[in-house]
């Protein structure tokens, strides 16, 4: 399970957010500038809130009162950015075995074998970065992530640089993983239609603060539920 409350100021903005999330895909979901990114960082360790606690697996990552502050590599998190961020002069095979291998893990190669017929990309092993569409570089990222064996998978805006072909293209791959993994998942979005797809519990956030959460039922109620107005115009996500 993961557990966040959490404050954090950044300038005039300020990020408010408590939530707890198990099994399954949560999305993020909200307008640019949400406070989206923001909040699945400091998940992730990469920003240190002014207050709160945030827990996983019954281990906690940050507790201002206790002064822990566990460091990013140490919260075995997989995150997968927009751009996938793969190292341009390896080859995929060794691009996948990065994130194990920074994290001191030992190779599996039934599970490496598990996360690459997960995500079809046995033939792409030998090719590097520049010789793979979008879509593949960002499956390439996803089982990086995999890999290092983490205890939660943080995706953000990982369909956001793709045309509406790769999106297609990734998208059956994403929900393999989604039931087939074991991992839980957070999944940052403003898309209506992939948070549809995707999710299986949903956080509404707006203005750094979460402004409604549940399930699927959050998007059939769009045009009655006034405090998402996030939801009731897909333009303006």
């Amino acid at each position: 399970m993961l557990s966040v409350e959490i404050e954090k100021r950044l300038g005039d903005f300020v990020l408010q957010a408590a939530f707890e999330t198990a099994s399954g895909a949560t999305a993020l979901f909200g307008p640019s500038g949400a406070g989206k990114t923001s909040l699945a960082n400091a998940i992730a360790g990469l920003l240190t809130p002014d207050r709160g606690r945030i827990r996983l697996a019954g281990e906690t990552l940050f507790d201002s009162q206790a002064g822990i502050d566990m460091p990013a590599w140490r919260r075995r998190i997989g995150y997968v950015f927009q751009e996938g961020r793969l190292f341009p002069h390896l080859s995929v095979r060794h691009n996948l075995n990065y994130g194990r291998w920074m994290n001191g893990l030992a190779a599996d190669a039934k599970t490496f074998t598990r996360v690459v017929e997960l995500l079809d990309l046995g033939r792409l092993l030998d090719r590097r970065p520049g010789n793979l569409s979008g879509g593949e570089r960002q499956r390439v990222a996803v089982g990086r992530a995999l890999l290092m064996q983490p205890r939660l998978l943080l995706l953000d805006e990982p369909l956001a640089s793709l045309d509406a072909a790769r999106k297609a293209d990734i998208f059956p791959y994403l929900e393999r993983l989604r039931d087939e993994a074991r991992v839980p998942i957070v999944y940052v979005s403003h898309d209506v239609a992939e948070v549809r797809r995707m999710a299986t519990q949903i956080i509404v956030m707006d203005q750094g603060r979460i402004v409604n959460q549940g399930g699927l039922e959050l998007l059939a109620r769009q045009s009655a539920n006034r405090a998402g107005t996030v939801l009731d115009d897909p333009e303006r996500l």
